[in-house]
């Protein structure tokens, strides 16, 4: 996209990198996240309000950010939205330049749009492409958008996690939120309604509450051949102390049948942490049923 300069001087100015600091006891150290991430973040009001992903601040200790100036400022957690995969940061501070949030209800396969990213320190990078896709989204762990947004990608990835996703008009319309380098270069991207609809909240109580939490149970998953098999499970979460183990092909779910990994979701969105998920799993020829108590999310990552 033949972005104008001033559009993406504008975004870049309110693009800021993250750094979180998490301890190794934390549990989300011991799944892949790491005990020093880095990622990027989104100035969205002019008093130091930073939109992110959630995943940069499970478990942090402390989170400094880099402003486009080279001006290191430690940030405060406001909030961690499990449900979209969103996060708050609040820097100390006034007249921030910032970037307008909107719904990307109407974007559309084939728009133009451009990202940019904090390569550390005053580094920024820009990167142009399109929209591929608009719609379901789940992922291998416990994670389901009714909506969500792909983009094309570049070869630079490096830092793009939380970065903004922007329209010709320099409107963000998406935060990055996975990058899959290894796959057509493609960006997912949890759209703009999200924070939309959720951001009042999330800045007064520091979650939805609105909403009620989703039921988690600590399982990875993938889909084969209209079954889903058990990839893993979270290190002491329900799962695991219910006996779930990585291999088990689910059967069904609460009497259900589940032939994919978004009906396993849908299943768990019909509970609520503490109720009784009843799994009929296949485990070396053996059919075995298990009963997991849910929980929230939150308090596993607390």
């Amino acid at each position: 996209m033949n972005a104008r300069p001033r559009l993406l001087e504008n975004v870049a100015r309110a693009t800021v990198g993250v750094h979180s600091q998490v301890p190794e006891t934390h549990v989300s150290a011991s799944i892949g996240l790491g005990t020093d991430r880095r990622g990027t973040g989104t100035l969205v009001s002019s008093d130091g309000l930073i939109l992110t992903v959630h995943y940069m601040l499970l478990g942090a200790q402390s989170v400094i950010v880099t402003l486009v100036n080279g001006d290191q400022l430690p940030a405060k957690i406001i909030a961690k939205d499990y449900s979209t995969g969103l996060g708050l940061l609040k820097i100390e501070g006034s007249n921030y330049p910032r970037v307008e949030v909107v719904s990307a209800e109407k974007c559309a396969p084939g728009e133009e749009v451009f990202n940019v990213a904090s390569l550390g320190g005053e580094k920024r990078c820009a990167d142009s492409g399109m929209i591929t896709y608009t719609g379901p989204f789940d992922a291998i762990w416990e994670f389901m958008l009714d909506r969500a947004l792909c983009v094309t990608a570049g070869s630079l990835n490096i830092g793009m996690s939380g970065g903004p996703i922007c329209n010709s008009r320099g409107e963000l319309i998406g935060v990055s939120y996975l990058n899959f380098a290894d796959m057509g270069r493609a960006i997912l991207a949890v759209p703009g309604e999200c924070i939309l609809q959720t951001r009042d909240e999330l800045i007064k109580f520091g979650k939805r509450v609105t909403a009620p939490s989703n039921a988690w149970i600590g399982v990875l998953s993938y889909t084969m051949r209209e079954h889903v098999v058990i990839a893993g499970v979270m290190p002491g979460g329900p799962g695991e102390k219910a006996g779930l183990q990585p291999g088990d092909l689910v059967i069904t779910v609460d009497g259900a049948d589940i032939n994919e990994r978004r009906g396993l979701y849908e299943s768990l969105r019909n509970h609520g942490p503490g109720d009784m998920v009843r799994f009929k799993v296949l485990r070396n020829n053996r059919v075995l049923n298990l009963e997991i108590p849910a929980v929230r999310a939150e308090d596993y990552f607390a």
